[in-house]
């Protein structure tokens, strides 16, 4: 009876301390978080201007949320949402923002706009360790790049990013930061020659990882939030590993 008794003991000992340090490694933690979504397919054959998108894009397909708080140190959290679908060659993407404050001093293409009131799309086509950053400022600024996480990233050329096409209801010029309260929408449609170093790529049943995020650092409420869970100790978005998957129907 002892014996068993030691040995129950020695376990449930054992079971504390890997439950323990789950609890306090929060890469482990969030390791197994992994939210996955489907991209519908919007059937359109005729050329579509951005408002056409908006519309489509508000017809098919459904509403998510960029809401997770993987940092302490900061801790606010603007309401953000939004939709993705794919028509012929374009990803269409629209978010919804509502913040305390809004700033958009950056007007450089691939210029520093997460420092700005700034949304971002991060896609890895193959699912390895390479991937695309879209980076967008809320007048619509675009900051695109391509690499493996850790190293120098290649820039898209900015003439390719002049086939991207954004509509905001900030409107397109620079503003110093404004406090109060703000709602606003940004629309963007993305072409597949964007991806330039995936020149082959079909969307229709591709598989992929992408996460979605929403920051602001230079603004006076700096936040980092995010649509699947990153799991580091301090905010980076360029984390792969920390991916969730994503499926074009």
């Amino acid at each position: 009876m002892k014996n068993n008794l030691s040995v129950i003991i020695i376990i449930s000992s054992v079971c504390l301390l890997i439950a323990c340090n789950k609890k306090n490694n929060p890469s482990e933690k969030t390791s197994e978080i992994m939210n996955k979504l489907i991209i519908n397919e919007i059937d359109h054959k005729e050329p579509i201007s951005i408002d056409l998108a908006e519309i489509l894009l508000e017809d098919n397909s459904e509403l998510q949320t960029i809401g997770t708080l993987n940092w302490p140190e900061y801790l606010y959290k603007p309401k953000v949402d939004f939709r993705i679908a794919y028509c012929q060659d374009q990803i269409l993407l629209k978010y919804y923002v509502n913040e305390e404050n809004i700033m958009a001093k950056e007007t450089r293409v691939n210029g520093d706009v997460y420092r700005d009131s700034c949304v971002e799309f991060f896609i890895s086509p193959d699912q390895n360790d390479r991937y695309y950053n879209f980076e967008f400022n809320c007048i619509g600024t675009p900051h695109v790049g391509y690499g493996k996480a850790g190293t120098k990233r290649s820039l898209i050329d900015p003439e390719i990013l002049k086939l991207i096409t954004v509509k905001s209801s900030l409107g397109n010029q620079p503003f110093s930061e404004i406090t109060g309260g703000h709602q606003w929408e940004i629309m963007i449609m993305i072409p597949k020659k964007c991806l330039a170093f995936d020149k082959d790529i079909v969307f229709k049943g591709l598989k992929a990882k992408a996460n979605f995020y929403k920051c602001g650092d230079d603004t006076s409420k700096p936040h980092f939030i995010t649509w699947n869970a990153v799991g580091t100790e301090n905010p980076d978005y360029h984390q792969p590993k920390y991916f969730g998957e994503i499926v074009f129907e």
